[in-house]
């Protein structure tokens, strides 16, 4: 199931390679989307409103590890396309260990901390008890996040992006089978939302590493991989943290965008926790492309290939944005329809809030596609520092905005919704004007035969 991202026709390759992906990531949507929907539908809008912005916290606590994981699998791809085996399995065993530490940290550290984050939020006495419940069940699931995405991000360096698809596929069926059983059948409330998706996430991570460890010797180790020097958890280290980092900013502004939304009442939370659901779906292709991209150009950046490099960056961007326009047109004409697959029909206020949302943010997806071939291009090169830079821009541009314009009487949660497309275009606009100060795509310091 290996693909050499290094030979053959380059647009072929990057789609083949990218659409498992793209339909794993879609269904990691549904791990969150299943508890959204029957949250809405069965338990009301505050249970909602607690599960949407308890999703905004999850999605920041693991953006970290899958950062970390992203980061260091674009060594081990680097490594894979120039061949090296020795170094491509140091590196694996050095981000392991260090990933695995960073996990553990990170599971007791949000324990012990639980009721400080709940009061930052902000979150509303008459959600509190229920977002507790829900966000103490889910952060069990913390260590099968990383288990999963560390074996899904190996697999991909080497180029099979079908067998991560294979498990997240069974673990999103098995999330939307327990989240009837428990919520629906066991009335366990939101809580048993919760511990529908640490189960699915235990089957999706345990279930790929032992997929790894018996079907793929290419990623197995022996005693001398685990001689890690100096030099290989520095190089490890420098590309995890820089990745983490984007991510983990990424979505660390997005988590404080969530406290503003929160001080507008529940209407406007439940409205923004069902929007950004149809949201993220919406762009997540054009996401999870980005990343296919990112270790298209790692392998031939390894194998010296910069002709492929430039050809795959112009067709990427082609494909990128012709599927961002659509999406734009389609979300402006849905957006009524697809809030109501996640709120009664009579809840007019929290859709009309929704739609609102979506028509704004929604027509400007080219802005944020494009942004994330730009992370994956810096990524794949050998300068993740730059992505965490574009990233920085992107988030401080929109919460400054946010917090600036939101609470003019006449703006209010509008000037929430502008700040993220004017966010993206400031970021890609640095992003296109370092790659055009370092030579366009001749970022490797001299000419390299293809």
């Amino acid at each position: 199931m290996k693909k050499d991202l290094t030979e053959g026709n380059v647009m072929g390759t990057m789609l083949r390679f990218a659409g498992p992906m793209i339909l794993g990531n879609l269904l990691q949507q549904c791990y969150n989307i299943a508890d959204t929907l029957i949250v809405g539908r069965y338990l009301g809008p505050d249970a909602l409103a607690a599960v949407g912005s308890a999703y905004t916290l999850m999605t920041f606590l693991t953006s970290i590890l899958i950062g970390l994981c992203m980061g260091s699998g674009a060594v081990v791809s680097f490594y894979y396309g120039k061949k090296e085996e020795l170094q491509m399995k140091k590196s694996m065993l050095a981000s392991f260990l260090f990933i695995s530490a960073v996990t553990l940290a990170l599971n007791g550290l949000v324990f012990l901390t639980i009721h400080p984050i709940l009061h930052l939020l902000q979150v509303p006495e008459s959600i509190y008890d229920l977002m507790h419940e829900y966000v103490f069940m889910i952060f069990f699931g913390i260590v099968f996040v990383f288990l999963y995405n560390y074996f899904a991000y190996l697999l991909r360096a080497l180029g099979n992006s079908v067998v991560p698809l294979y498990f997240l596929g069974a673990a999103a069926a098995l999330n939307i089978v327990l989240d009837v059983l428990f919520v629906m059948g066991f009335q366990m409330g939101a809580g048993g939302a919760a511990l529908a998706t640490v189960i699915a996430q235990a089957v999706s991570g345990l279930g790929i590493g032992i997929y790894t460890w018996l079907r793929e010797p290419a990623l197995r180790p022996g005693r001398e991989h685990f001689a890690i020097d100096r030099k290989t958890s520095k190089e490890v280290m420098r590309n995890s943290v820089a990745a983490c980092l984007q991510q983990s900013v990424m979505n660390f502004g997005i988590l404080m965008i969530q406290g503003l939304v929160n001080s507008f009442g529940t209407v406007v939370m439940a409205a923004f926790a069902a929007a950004v659901k149809i949201d993220s779906f919406a762009y997540m292709p054009a996401q999870e492309f980005g990343n296919a991209y990112s270790l298209f150009i790692s392998q031939n950046h390894g194998a010296g290939k910069d002709g492929r490099i430039r050809e795959g960056t112009l067709r990427a961007a082609a494909v990128s944005a012709s599927f961002c326009f659509v999406i734009s047109a389609g979300i402006f004409v849905l957006a009524p329809y697809l809030m109501r697959i996640f709120v009664d029909a009579g809840e007019r206020e929290i859709i009309r809030t929704g739609v609102q949302y979506l028509r704004i943010e929604g027509a400007f997806y080219c802005g944020i596609g494009l942004l994330f071939l730009l992370y994956g291009f810096y990524r794949g090169v050998e300068k993740p520092e730059m992505s965490l830079v574009l990233t920085v821009i992107s988030l401080g541009t929109r919460v400054l905005l946010a917090y600036m314009l939101s609470p003019v009487s006449w703006i209010g949660v509008l000037g929430i919704w502008w700040a993220i497309p004017i966010g993206w275009f400031l970021a890609d606009a640095v992003g296109i004007a370092y790659m055009r100060r370092i030579g366009g795509y001749r970022i490797l310091g001299k000419d390299r035969a293809v």
